[in-house]
């Protein structure tokens, strides 16, 4: 069966392989036999590997998008008499805040520049000026810009400050390598359908066994989105509380062992590849992009909007879609931007084919002419 490819250079979902997509044409289960759950703890311990030892690590699985996953931890593991720094860079930190603020949960935010690395003397300040502070949040790569946050170093300050940690590694997950016990994380967000190219509606939470078993007494603030409900539950049960979704599970499966195939340092240096013919290019095509190099993800750059009055970025995007390309449009508040993600099963050979429709849309507009002028 050929299925057509679509090249998606939105920020996740990404391009699959056949192989993936494939892997959900299966015959009906009821998700309560043993032969799903050990589906699920399949995908559950080896999730886990990728960052930490099984032994002390778990991963929780919801169905529901990052957003629900991160929303599962937030509202799951500050107790009452607890508080939370969040670490806003960008939009993804922001939606932190919006979670614990209608969770009423007790929060202080940082603020810091979307497009500049964290100032961590100012971040320790602020801790140390908060003695009632128990939790500190925040996002590994901000998907608004390509900024790529010090996980490892802000870790550091919560071992200090004994700070239970939680990133959100929604985009990072998967490619950009972790290890939460160096790193002192706690809970880690993330979810099927970036870097680990499977098919969207899997959240999943890695967390610490001890930390997560301290959440033990914290009263539920919410019934579907309850952290160590969902992982009692299937830890008694092998079976997830709420029906899964189904199909996408055999995806994710299949997505964890072509992970495991190519490694997570090679899916990297594959992704880094991809950046680096899309950064090339656009230097040579006269277009400028937000985040220096020295803190750049890798995975998402945020391209700023070529100066022409026939500029739109809706006919754009119509355009590369015509040519079998999806890019996204720009998330900052402060800058006119469009964003191009060089995640999921592509390379820098499709990268360089967007190149030449962009160049052709470029010069369409009249952008080329000014560059060349």
């Amino acid at each position: 069966m050929k299925i057509t490819r679509n090249i998606l250079l939105n920020p996740g979902p990404a391009t699959t392989t056949d192989t993936v997509k494939l892997a959900q044409a299966v015959p009906d289960i009821c998700p309560r036999e043993k032969e799903f759950g050990d589906l699920m703890e399949f995908c559950s311990v080896e999730i886990t590997k990728f960052v930490g030892d099984p032994n002390e690590y778990t991963t929780v699985l919801f169905g529901g998008s990052g957003t629900a996953t991160v929303e599962a931890i937030l509202n799951s593991v500050v107790p009452a008499n607890g508080k939370i720094l969040i670490l806003d860079n960008g939009a993804y930190g922001k939606r932190m805040c919006q979670i614990t603020e209608i969770y009423k949960i007790d929060t202080i935010v940082f603020k810091s520049s979307s497009i500049e690395p964290i100032d961590l003397a100012s971040l320790e300040a602020t801790i140390a000026s908060n003695k009632d502070l128990t939790h500190l949040a925040m996002i590994h790569h901000e998907t608004t810009t390509g900024l790529l946050n010090d996980i490892s170093a802000v870790g550091k300050l919560c071992d200090k400050y004994q700070l239970s940690f939680v990133v959100d590694s929604m985009s990072g997950f998967a490619a950009i390598p972790v290890d939460m016990k160096a790193m002192n994380i706690d809970y880690l967000a993330a979810s099927s359908n970036k870097n680990i190219q499977g098919m969207a509606g899997i959240g999943f939470a890695i967390c610490n066994k001890k930390a997560l078993e301290r959440t033990k007494e914290i009263p539920p603030r919410s019934l579907y989105l309850n952290l160590y409900a969902q992982y009692a539950y299937f830890e008694k049960t092998h079976q997830t509380r709420f029906t899964p979704p189904v199909q996408t599970f055999y995806a994710l499966k299949q997505a964890i062992v072509e992970t495991k195939k190519e490694t997570i340092k090679k899916r990297y240096e594959r992704y880094s590849k991809s950046w680096e013919t899309l950064l090339d290019g656009l230097e040579r095509l006269g277009l400028e992009y937000l985040i220096d190099r020295e803190h750049h993800s890798r995975i998402i750059t945020s391209i700023i909007e070529p100066e022409s009055d026939k500029y739109d970025f809706d006919e754009m995007h119509d355009f590369f879609y015509e040519r079998g390309f999806t890019i996204y449009p720009g998330k900052v508040n402060d800058y006119d931007t469009f964003r191009i993600s060089n995640i999921g099963q592509i390379d820098y050979r499709d990268m360089e084919a967007f190149l030449k429709v962009l160049k052709e849309y470029l010069k369409k507009i009249g952008h080329l002419d000014q560059v060349t002028a």
